[in-house]
This record gives C-alpha cells, sequence and structure tokens, in this order.
C-alpha cells in the first residue's frame, strides 16, 4: 500500500510541515494504514476510524506535546499514535512488550495522561491547566477529547462544573457519535441528537450555562472546517467547548452499519470488512453469556428479577434480558455509581437486582457498594465480569482486585464459580427468596469448558466448598475457574505425585468454608493455594488469616496468585506464564512439594 504522506511523518513537527491541502489525503492514508494493521493484529477499530480527521487537526494546530491532549478512554488514539513517533511499531499494538491499546505516560511524551477508563479527561485536562495558571503559564492549552457516552457519567459532568468557575485555558472536544461500545443512552444523548450541524440544540444550551464558550456542532471529518475551528479556538482564553460530530467505524463499510461488532471486531478482510471465521473448536459457551441467558431463562418465572448495566448490554449480556424485558432490564450509560445504588433503592421494594459490571469498572462504585448496600445489608446481586487476567486491554482492565476490596465489607457474601454449571446454579440459587445480604458473583472473560452447561438448577449452599480429589500428602486449595485449570495439572502428574495430592475448591471467598477447612489443616501441613487476583488481600490472605486465628501453626503454606505490580498487556497465556501462573511453573512447583 503506497502511503506517500504518512511516510514523510514521524512526529506532529514533520507533520505541520505540511501544506493543509494534503491532509485530506493523509486521512486517507492513516485511515487505509490503521485498517490494515487492525485486520491482523486485531484492537479497537471503529473508534480510532472516526477520529482521523480530528486527530490529525489537533497534532496540525496544537504545539504537541507541550500542549496536552487528552484521549478519554483512549481507545480512540490509534491514530494519535501512529503520527507520534509509534507507527513503525504499531504493529506491536496491545501485544505483550509492545504498544498499549490505551495512551499510557511512560509509552511516550504525547501521552499526557494515561487513560483506560471513562470520563477522566475533564478533570485531568483542568487539573493540568489549573497547575499552568498556578506556574505563570497562561499560553499552554489543555484538550480533552471525550465522547457523547462518557460525557454523561458523573465525573465528567463534576468537572464540567468546576472548570466553569475558571479561568483555565480548557478546551474540551465532545466526539458526538451516538455511540459508547452500545449505543449512547439517557436524556443527555436525547439532547445532543436535537443538535444537527451548524444548529444548537433548541431550548437553551447546558454547556453555555456553565460558563463555557460553545462552537458546534460541527463536522468532524470536515477537516478544513475543523483546522478553522481549533486555530480559532487557539486564540481564545479560559475554558472552551467543541462540540464535533463523528461516525464511528468512518471509512469501512461494515464498520459503520454495525459499530457494535466493529468497536473491536478481532480479524476480517481488510478491503471488505468480513470477519474471518474463528478457528476455535471449543463449543462452550462465554461466562457472559452462561449470565445473560440463565437471568433471561430465570426472569421470565420470577417477575421480581431486574437487570442492571453500566454501559455494557452486549459486554455483560443483559443484552438478552433487555430485548424482551425492557421494562425489567437497564442499560443506565457509565454510570457505576448510579447503578449500584438504582439497585439498592429496588431491593429496599423487594425486587432482586442483578447489577452487572466488569471487575475493573466495579472500583468506580466502591463507596456505594460500603455506604448504600452492604451498610444497609440490601440484597443486590453483583455479577463480577471480566475477573481475573483480561489478555490484550492491559493494567488499565484486568479484573484483580475485587476479592481484595470486597472481602473486608462486612456483609457481604462472595462467591467464584469453578464452571458455568456453577453460575448457572449461583444465579437461581440467589432468586429463591433466602438471600438477606448482598453477594458478589466474580467470573472470568471468555470461554468455559462445558458445552452442556444448561443442566436443571440446583441450589448451593451457602459458604460450602468442594472436594475435587482426596491426597494424601499436599492440599491445593483454589478459587473460582482456575480450579478446572489445576485439576488438568494434577491428573497429569506421574501416578505417585498424582496420590499424593489433594485439591479442594472452596467456591466461597466469604464465608469460608470453616469446617472444610478444618478437616484440611488437620490433615495436611503442606498446603498452596493458586487465584486469578492479587495475592495481597485476595484468597489467599484469607486462608492464612484462617490459620492463625484458628492458631493453625508450623503450616507450610505458600500462596500463588498475581504479584504486587500492575500486569500490562498480551494474550491471558502469556501474561500468566509472565508471573509463573502458567501450567508448566504450578506443576513444577506441585512436584517440588511432593
Amino acid at each position: 500500500m503506497e502511503t506517500s504522506i504518512l511516510n514523510t511523518i514521524n512526529n506532529p513537527k514533520d507533520l505541520r510541515r505540511i501544506h493543509a491541502s494534503e491532509l485530506p489525503n493523509l486521512a486517507k492514508e492513516l485511515r487505509n494504514y490503521i485498517i490494515d494493521i487492525v485486520a491482523t493484529k486485531e484492537g479497537h477499530l471503529g473508534a480510532s476510524l472516526g477520529v482521523i480527521e480530528l486527530t490529525i487537526a489537533l497534532h496540525y494546530i496544537f504545539d504537541t506535546p507541550n500542549d496536552s491532549l487528552i484521549w478519554d478512554v483512549g481507545h480512540q488514539a490509534y491514530p494519535h499514535k501512529i503520527l507520534t513517533e509509534r507507527k513503525n511499531v504499531f504493529h506491536t499494538n496491545r501485544q505483550l512488550n509492545g504498544l498499549s491499546g490505551f495512551p499510557n505516560r511512560n509509552e511516550s511524551i504525547y501521552d499526557s495522561f494515561g487513560t483506560g477508563h471513562s470520563s477522566t479527561s475533564i478533570s485531568a485536562a483542568l487539573g493540568m491547566a489549573m497547575a499552568s495558571k498556578i506556574k505563570g503559564d497562561n499560553n499552554t492549552q489543555h484538550i480533552a477529547v471525550i465522547g457523547d457516552a462518557s460525557i454523561a457519567s458523573g465525573m465528567a459532568f463534576e468537572g464540567l462544573n468546576h472548570a466553569g468557575v475558571t479561568d483555565a485555558n480548557l478546551l474540551v472536544i465532545l466526539n458526538d457519535n451516538a455511540m459508547g461500545i452500545d449505543p449512547s443512552v439517557g436524556a443527555l444523548k436525547e439532547y445532543l441528537m436535537k443538535a444537527k450541524i451548524g444548529y444548537k440544540a433548541s431550548g437553551g444550551n447546558m454547556i453555555e450555562a456553565l460558563n463555557f464558550k460553545y462552537i458546534g456542532p460541527i463536522d468532524g471529518h470536515n477537516l478544513p472546517e475543523l483546522l478553522k475551528e481549533l486555530q480559532r479556538l487557539q486564540k481564545i482564553k479560559g475554558p472552551k467547548f467543541l462540540h464535533i460530530v463523528t461516525t464511528k467505524g468512518k471509512g469501512l463499510k461494515k464498520a459503520e452499519q454495525e459499530q457494535i461488532k466493529y468497536h473491536a471486531p478481532g480479524k476480517f478482510d481488510k478491503i471488505t470488512g468480513e470477519l474471518k471465521p474463528s478457528k476455535n473448536l471449543n463449543k462452550a459457551p462465554k461466562y457472559q453469556d452462561v449470565f445473560g441467558l440463565t437471568l433471561l431463562e430465570l426472569a421470565k418465572k420470577n417477575k421480581n428479577i431486574i437487570g442492571i448495566t453500566p454501559a455494557m448490554p452486549t459486554g455483560s449480556s443483559l443484552k438478552y434480558m433487555i430485548e424482551v424485558f425492557p421494562e425489567r432490564a437497564f442499560d443506565v450509560g457509565i454510570a457505576e455509581q448510579h447503578a449500584v445504588t438504582l439497585a439498592a433503592g429496588m431491593a429496599t421494594q423487594g425486587l432482586i437486582p442483578y447489577c452487572t459490571i466488569y471487575s475493573t469498572f466495579l472500583q468506580r462504585a466502591y463507596d456505594q457498594i460500603i455506604h448504600d448496600v452492604a451498610l444497609q445489608n440490601l440484597p443486590v446481586v453483583f455479577c463480577i465480569d471480566r475477573a481475573g487476567l483480561v489478555g490484550n486491554d492491559g493494567a488499565t482492565h484486568h479484573g484483580v482486585f475485587d476479592i481484595s476490596f470486597l472481602r473486608c465489607i462486612p456483609n457481604l457474601i462472595i462467591f467464584a464459580p469453578q464452571n458455568e454449571i456453577d453460575l448457572r446454579n449461583i444465579l437461581y440459587t440467589v432468586q429463591l427468596g433466602n438471600l438477606k445480604s448482598p453477594i458478589a458473583i466474580r467470573y472470568p472473560r471468555g470461554q468455559g469448558q462445558n458445552e452442556h452447561w444448561k443442566q436443571p438448577f440446583q441450589e448451593i449452599k451457602i459458604g460450602v466448598g468442594r472436594i475435587l480429589k482426596e491426597g494424601s500428602h499436599l492440599a491445593i486449595l483454589t478459587i473460582g475457574a482456575i480450579g478446572t485449570k489445576i485439576n488438568l495439572i494434577i491428573n497429569d502428574l506421574p501416578t505417585g505425585q498424582k496420590q499424593r495430592v489433594a485439591h479442594y475448591n472452596l467456591l466461597f471467598i466469604k464465608p469460608l468454608d470453616i469446617l472444610l477447612l478444618k478437616q484440611i489443616f488437620n490433615k495436611f501441613d503442606k498446603i498452596i493455594t493458586i487465584e486469578d487476583h492479587v495475592i495481597k488481600g485476595g484468597f489467599g490472605s484469607s486462608i492464612l488469616e484462617f490459620s492463625q486465628e484458628y492458631n493453625y501453626i508450623n503450616k507450610q503454606i505458600e500462596i500463588l496468585g498475581i504479584p504486587d505490580k500492575f500486569v500490562e498487556h498480551g494474550t491471558t497465556d502469556e501474561l500468566l506464564s509472565s508471573i509463573d501462573l502458567d501450567t508448566e511453573n504450578i506443576k513444577k512447583l506441585i512436584s517440588s512439594k511432593l
């Protein structure tokens, strides 16, 4: 593919030497370059294709990296990375030891602020702008690019509210494409949709009411107009707001037509956009689909069941219930705090709210879990998807802290299913009417192992673990789906070693099965705990606390889990290997204890 203009650009200084009339051709080349690489290397496609023209215009007009540019969430930052000295290594994007899929301050001086979660850009850019003022710098510009789904989040409004009473050099650019990963929702979306290119929304302007200089909406794919407006805004002091309208997936027909699927489509044909067929022979369902389909099945019989998700109806598979029961299943937008307290309010009225949130995003609603749910002992069901390492999205998205931050909360039950059938059964159990406390159910990203997972429902007894294999010398204690992996490792040991290894899956991190643990500790002196979670404060820590509380001394307890560091991006297998949680290293450790 010929890329005559793009080949001459390594950084924004090179970009600014190009005549403005050549920029539309550069946009075509940059768009094709991203399509070319993401088609084979995978990644976030639609969001980046939608901001090609904006990215070029921003780096052309502003003095980056001296002017700070923050991409909210950051999955739209591929063109930014390519234009800022990373073009030649862009093919390593999201791969082990390669580029991060999100802006990362450790990666480039052009990444002013690390992102990955939504709605942080305005606060961060305002902080930088106010810092410049404090240091006597009245000229540096600070730009936050935020989508219409992210700006509806509470934190974004907090930033706007504060910025409006400052004189900081802040430019907020609203990239309005009516999409997050799923379509945007809520009253703000409806307000924004009333604004057409060239015409403000009728009935007053809420942004101007917050003391911002508002411009737009303008066509975010019209480079000459973008350049003109950004050049004008560069000279205006104080808080400014540019509203642009773009198309997610712009330039690839299939990505424009199927915006949810092409948010991160996997491998596809770069010419037609058609997805490449999967070579995966595993016919077991994804855990998210076990959740979504089971919840729908239960909701058909129990009218008190409610589904709630903050902006992840497809990713969580709550979409199945939303399609059938839109009056009982809700996508509340990127609003984790609201989602949790909404669920709490519903629980006070005798409903059974299932609040499904990715582990990494549940961090954003910690106070609500404590103050609004657990303190009042309300039986909210937290369905925590993407627990454990999630692979290529990296440190911002791994779900490896939830046990630690939930385990210390009174009244809260924590359950980790070993397989899809366990997940199905716990979803059934919590709606039987016996649940008097909140429960957190954590399950991993991706597929399970059971093709025939739709078994008749069985009630799970709260706080009771499971004996998977008897043994004589060494006890292995696992939690969650990693237990199935450990089963395979044990079965692969030589016969003599295999007979000496016992394996228990506790299922519940809280409450622990004290009776089972006493049996284990009375029998074994050597114990290994294994979890897909940080070691500090995790499942293994709870076993150490048990041994101390019940005065089990002289026990050799080894904890396997994620060490005290942020794990970066790569395939899940690569990441597990990097922290010695892969099959080979676990097998070696077990053998060494025998």
